[in-house]
């Protein structure tokens, strides 16, 4: 049977500010990409979100981003590789301390925004965030883009290496995401998405913004926590595969 995991990036508030429904959420995804505190999230955020996903049996994963709290890590930033892995194994430090205290652990990191980008081309920022990741743990998975320097990176490094789709993303003839600032680059018609959703999970492959059939095999799937009506969204891509004979299952 075709198994696919579904992630969602949560605990993105800051403070009294909340942007994602985690509670909701946590009851559709298998894993929780949640923020570290450098593009969101705080203290107490991190802590209640892994509660909530220890309690429900979520797999937890630390979503590293620059320094960029007003840019929601969406900015591009220009940091000293040494810098980066320290600020990559701060990050997983932070949300570790949360993790353990619910009775779970950070089982894989994932870089967000403008980060996960970059370490699709860029070797040295794509090798500041892997010796961050074994600073830290080096036995974390590590979520990424298929294809990207930082997966090839990682695996080299012994690192397990787990691809990563977007059904709500537009893609490139390369595979790679269309950036956020060009047209079209967010799918935002929902029957669009949760039809993406299966040809990923099913077939390994998407249609590119040129209209282009291209392959995207990937072991995870994400879903966007912070567009409207998310929660439904989600609720409706899951149910659209274990209809379809598709087991949603956390890949860690």
């Amino acid at each position: 049977m075709t198994s696919i995991d579904l992630n969602a990036d949560l605990g993105e508030g800051f403070g009294r500010w909340r942007l994602t429904d985690d509670e909701q959420l946590l009851s559709v995804v298998t894993s929780a990409n949640v923020a570290c505190g450098f593009h969101a999230g705080d203290a107490a955020t991190m802590r209640r979100v892994c509660e909530l996903a220890a309690e429900r049996g979520v797999t937890i994963g630390a979503q590293v981003s620059y320094r960029d709290l007003a840019g929601f890590g969406r900015r591009a930033m220009d940091v000293p590789p040494a810098e980066l892995a320290a600020e990559v194994a701060y990050q997983i430090g932070a949300l570790e301390v949360f993790a353990r205290a619910a009775g779970a652990r950070v089982a894989y990191v994932k870089p967000h925004g403008a980060l996960y980008n970059r370490v699709v081309h860029d070797e040295k920022q794509a090798c500041a965030v892997v010796d961050g990741v074994l600073l830290a743990d080096a036995t974390l998975p590590v979520l990424g883009l298929p294809g990207s320097r930082l997966l090839e990176l990682a695996g080299k490094a012994g690192l397990p290496a787990v691809t990563e789709a977007f059904a709500d993303r537009a893609y490139t003839d390369e595979g790679t995401l269309v950036p956020r600032g060009q047209d079209d680059a967010v799918v935002t018609d929902p029957e669009t998405v949760v039809e993406r959703s299966l040809g990923l999970a099913r077939f390994g492959a998407v249609t590119a913004r040129s209209g282009a059939r291209i392959e995207v095999r990937a072991r995870s799937l994400c879903l966007h926590g912070d567009t409207p009506g998310a929660v439904q969204l989600a609720r409706r891509v899951r149910r659209r595969l274990e209809e379809s004979g598709v087991r949603v299952e956390a890949f860690v």
